[in-house]
């Protein structure tokens, strides 16, 4: 399935602000924050990625179903959409 931001929507944002989030920790480390600070950082770049993830596979479910109730071929099988959510989970 290809990926445009339009139907990504959300997911895009999000990973944009993962963006932001990692770039500060990198900061943080270069700039010789507390370990424990630099973590709690660092575990919400994670979650932000993770929900991310999650966003851009039920942006893809919503597509495969819109283009089923419309009589089109899906660009993905559930299988195909189910085995990318479980990767990231």
């Amino acid at each position: 399935m290809e990926m445009k931001p339009e139907m990504v929507g959300d997911g895009l944002t999000r990973l944009r602000r993962a963006h932001g989030q990692l770039s500060a920790v990198i900061h943080m480390i270069e700039q010789g924050e507390e370990c424990a600070e630099v973590l709690t950082q660092l575990a919400a770049v994670s979650r932000a990625l993770d929900r991310a993830g999650f966003k851009i596979v039920s942006s893809g479910m919503r597509h495969c179903t819109t283009a089923r109730a419309n009589g089109e071929e899906p660009p993905m099988t559930e299988q195909e959409l189910e085995k990318l959510f479980l990767a990231l989970a």
